[in-house]
């Protein structure tokens, strides 16, 4: 198996499922291949960066330079994952890919991006609009909107900025809570509803690997249903992606 290596810590509880959902999701697979002692796993490398240091980083729209800093920090850490042997790297973290072409300049290894993967599972729906909700960084950026629109899903115009502003406060306090508390789940929909006018055609994408945390019972499911909408789990399907990169 490949060996993964891991941008995490930001935020470390959504680390968390990205480390049990490669272990367990890899006992599985190799378990009806090979029953008998213990089963195979793969090796992982984690880079954990510190998020008041990537968070106080964030550049501005708009002036490129700003996020010279920010990108490097990022890039570093893959360098790290890159010089300790690992054969691709994931980031635990949408709001990074917003950036991944520069903050991959320089970095020899192949960044596994969480868009694709995502963009792959609303693609499969059938939907034909789809509802980014995620950091300020990730809903102000067009990443999600141009990989959507290539397979066809229209993403949702850009959000009014008190919506934008109101989602990235309830990730940095509600978010990450453990647990996250019923009143963060209760407002995640209140946006839903809001924003979605024909639930039956269009996916939303907790395109923030904190947000899927206020569903705990669908942490495994890449796309699910809950309260009359579908839902696409960026962390589990990017997960899944590096898993099956990783065994081949």
């Amino acid at each position: 198996m490949k060996k993964i290596g891991i941008i995490g810590g930001v935020a470390w509880q959504s680390t968390v499922e990205y480390y049990r959902l490669l272990y367990a999701w890899s006992n599985a697979h190799f378990r009806t291949l090979e029953p008998e002692g213990p089963a195979r796993t793969p090796q992982i490398m984690i880079e954990s960066l510190i998020m008041r240091q990537t968070r106080s980083l964030r550049g501005r729209e708009g002036d490129e330079a700003s996020w010279a800093a920010y990108d490097d920090v990022i890039r570093q850490g893959l360098l790290r994952l890159q010089n300790g042997g690992c054969d691709f790297a994931i980031m635990a973290n949408n709001t990074f890919h917003m950036r991944l072409a520069q903050i991959t300049e320089g970095v020899d290894i192949e960044v596994l991006s969480i868009i694709d993967a995502v963009a792959d599972a609303a693609a499969a729906t059938g939907a034909k609009q789809a509802l980014v909700l995620g950091t300020g960084v990730t809903m102000r950026s067009n990443a999600y909107a141009q990989k959507l629109a290539a397979r066809g899903v229209v993403a949702n115009a850009r959000l009014d900025e008190a919506t934008i502003d109101h989602m990235q406060h309830q990730i940095d306090h509600a978010f990450h809570a453990t647990p996250v508390p019923p009143n963060a789940y209760r407002d995640l929909l209140s946006v839903c509803e809001r924003f979605v006018s024909d639930p039956k055609d269009t996916a939303i994408l907790l395109a923030c690997t904190e947000l899927p945390l206020a569903f705990p019972d669908h942490l495994e499911d890449p796309v699910f249903e809950s309260d009359g909408f579908t839902f696409i789990n960026t962390s589990s399907a990017h997960i899944r992606a590096a898993l099956t990169k990783a065994i081949g």
